[in-house]
């Protein structure tokens, strides 16, 4: 562990790597053999960081090629409901989008990282809940530690960005993936939706793919990946994530207590359960702590996130357990709770694992 310098300032060294706007791609780039104290981590938070290669289990690979046959559908739906439940992750194949388009997707939003620190700093601002954002860690000024990733990010949807706000270098793909991924994300919803007993459409109808963010992130290269995080130990708190991730390992879903290895599968969308989807199916769903390793590898690792959560609230604005799901027998395990309960826990503090989900849980 590095010794903390004598006077180190912590938030003027985060002010001051904020202003730069060169992000850890820029440092790295620089060929700097130390990182900043403001990337350095606790003991206890790097005390498990290893990657498990010799792990012999892995996150569920579910099949969608017969998704829409009566005679498979059901056998499909039974394996979706068995990941959302118990790994909080799956990953899906022949899901009707072309392997070219997510390889398209990966590389735009690489290109966008590899360009001159210079040339990405006009996008560089701290302005998380709307439009078009590149910045290096959202909760910089929120955390103890930062993690060694930037991040270009765009709420697609319900008020989609002018095309001239996205960068040029990945406009087209980005606007691209949000149209395949909205179609994805119909899918899996309703292979949720029916796991859970309900209509086919019920997610949809709550307006579960109508709020829609691209996160496009990158880790590079880190001199010192024994002493910082990628992404440190969290869970999403939207309804689902999907995710795209090149060949570069790092991402890791924590299971029975330990930490294990998401290997990149060629084609594969992974799509991982988030906390409000944990709370509206009164915990028949599970969101799963999922962190990054600081890359060890000369090539950037890149991956891409969609976040998808509702955009109508109900008429009184709060949620819960959906109460279709409730009964003598099933009774609520969640409070309900307000739109801005909700989104003042998540921009009050650092990425956490389900601080949200522990506060609206009814004690016993």
């Amino acid at each position: 562990m590095a010794a903390i310098t004598s006077g180190y300032d912590r938030v003027k060294a985060v002010k001051e790597f904020d202003e730069s706007k060169m992000g850890v791609k820029g440092l790295s780039d620089s060929g700097i053999k130390t990182i900043p104290q403001i990337f350095i981590h606790p003991q206890q938070t790097l005390s498990d960081i290893k990657s498990t290669s010799k792990q012999t289990t892995s996150i569920p690979l579910i099949d969608l090629s017969n998704v829409a046959s009566p005679n498979h559908r059901p056998n499909i739906i039974k394996q979706i409901k068995e990941a959302a439940k118990t790994w909080g992750f799956f990953q899906i194949i022949n899901h009707n989008v072309n392997v070219s388009s997510l390889d398209n997707t990966i590389n735009a939003i690489e290109s966008f990282h590899n360009q001159p620190h210079e040339t990405k700093s006009k996008y560089y601002k701290r302005d998380e809940g709307r439009g078009v954002m590149y910045a290096s860690n959202n909760d910089l000024y929120r955390t103890n530690a930062a993690s060694w990733h930037d991040s270009l990010q765009a709420w697609m949807a319900p008020e989609a960005p002018k095309a001239e706000e996205l960068p040029e270098i990945c406009r087209k793909e980005m606007v691209e993936w949000d149209f395949h991924a909205a179609g994805v994300a119909e899918v899996v919803f309703e292979l949720l939706s029916e796991g859970l007993g309900l209509e086919r459409g019920k997610l949809k109808e709550l307006s579960f793919c109508e709020t829609r963010v691209i996160v496009g992130h990158c880790y590079p290269y880190c001199p010192q990946p024994d002493l910082t995080m990628g992404i440190t130990p969290h869970t999403d708190p939207c309804a689902i994530t999907l995710l795209l991730q090149n060949q570069v390992p790092g991402l890791q879903v924590k299971y029975e207590g330990e930490w294990v290895d998401v290997n990149p599968v060629q084609g594969g969308i992974i799509v991982n359960i988030g906390d409000f989807l944990q709370i509206i199916s009164n915990g028949e769903y599970s969101s799963v702590q999922h962190r990054v390793l600081a890359n060890s590898n000369k090539k950037s690792r890149i991956s891409i996130v969609m976040f998808l959560n509702l955009s109508k609230w109900r008429g009184e604005g709060y949620h819960g357990p959906l109460p279709e799901l409730l009964s003598p027998e099933k009774p609520p395990v969640y409070r309900d709770f307000t739109t801005q309960e909700f989104i003042e826990n998540f921009y009050s503090k650092g990425i956490d694992a389900k601080s949200f989900v522990d506060k609206v849980k009814i004690q016993n």
